[in-house]
């Protein structure tokens, strides 16, 4: 038979071998884009479902919740042990020139720099000094616990609450942000919102943590107040979560009654909650069955409370859960 032979159709048409050829070739062809094209498309895919310390059944990948979950915990550990890693009493290793917070705030103060703005002074960033002070983290320690408890408190609330990034929070008593700068990275644009009495925390959260964390353009609404006063926040907000981390120990009793009753029409019918950490002496110094009469005229019900252990540190905290009963 010739290479080049020609082949007829029922219906005489000629095909020559060279036309199949090219004819397979550009199938193949077609075949081999096509596929690429669907590998890399942005179709719809099964939804991950995510469960805290455990793996759901359509293909869950632990770890993308706000929880941190045993599997979290047990790779710790793995990765402790893989490394021989021990709790010795070490010091810990500075850089090249390793100085004390007290001695880099020594240097600052002698050894700023002081140099001439010559372009625009709409663009002069160095017309917003940041204080000393702050640019070694003395605020970090200004609290009674570590400042890294602060991401302990957010996935203890954002779980128990379950919010969304969706949702509106407020904090009473925000001080430095140690809880409110992970709420603010999660939520939404202006979603936060904090009621905050110390002018010095203010600072710190507005001149340091906000620009140092990157999230100015998270727009949180902080507001100076000492009287329970909620009205710059707006009428119209409803929100899941208003939560307040010791800060009801020293505020007089009368005065959190006052904000637990403009608080009550602000918070979500029953899906939204309040917690209060430590304890809740302005409820129990009324005695039980008077605490429950005043929270039920408030639309309020006492739900428990919840004992949250840190991850990082040898701490526990106590947490009293509220929501609102009625429309």
């Amino acid at each position: 038979m010739a290479l080049w032979s020609s082949s007829t159709s029922p219906k005489g048409i000629v095909i020559t071998f060279p036309v199949l050829l090219l004819t397979g070739f550009a199938v193949i062809l077609f075949c081999f884009f096509f596929i690429s094209n669907l590998s890399s498309c942005s179709c719809p895919v099964t939804p991950r479902i995510v469960v805290s310390g455990t793996a759901a059944s359509n293909g869950a990948h632990i770890g993308d919740g706000v929880l941190t979950n045993k599997d979290d915990v047990d790779w710790l550990k793995d990765q402790i042990k893989a490394n021989g890693l021990q709790m010795h009493e070490n010091v810990l290793r500075k850089g090249i020139n390793p100085r004390t917070r007290a001695q880099q705030l020594e240097d600052l103060r002698q050894f700023k720099g002081i140099s001439h703005y010559e372009g625009p002074e709409d663009q002069n960033r160095t017309a917003l000094p940041c204080p000393g002070e702050l640019l070694v983290e003395e605020h970090h320690s200004n609290y009674g616990e570590p400042w890294a408890g602060g991401r302990d408190v957010f996935e203890f609330l954002a779980e128990f609450s379950h919010i969304t990034p969706n949702a509106h929070v407020l904090e009473i008593g925000c001080g430095t942000l140690r809880v409110g700068l992970h709420f603010i990275r999660y939520l939404k644009r202006g979603h936060y919102h904090c009621l905050e009495r110390d002018e010095l925390s203010m600072m710190a959260a507005f001149r340091y943590e906000l620009p140092s964390q990157g999230l100015l353009s998270k727009r949180p609404l902080i507001v100076k107040g000492e009287d329970m006063n909620f009205n710059k926040f707006g009428s119209e907000v409803l929100y899941d979560l208003i939560y307040a981390s010791a800060v009801f120990l020293h505020i007089p009793d009368k005065l959190v009654w006052v904000g637990l009753e403009r608080l009550s029409n602000k918070l979500k019918p029953y899906d939204g909650r309040i917690f209060v950490s430590h304890n809740i002496k302005f409820c129990s110094r009324l005695g039980g069955e008077e605490c429950t009469k005043r929270l039920t005229n408030l639309g309020l019900e006492y739900l428990g409370k919840r004992t949250h252990d840190s991850l990082l540190f040898n701490h526990y905290e106590i947490w009293f859960e509220f929501r609102r009963s009625k429309p």
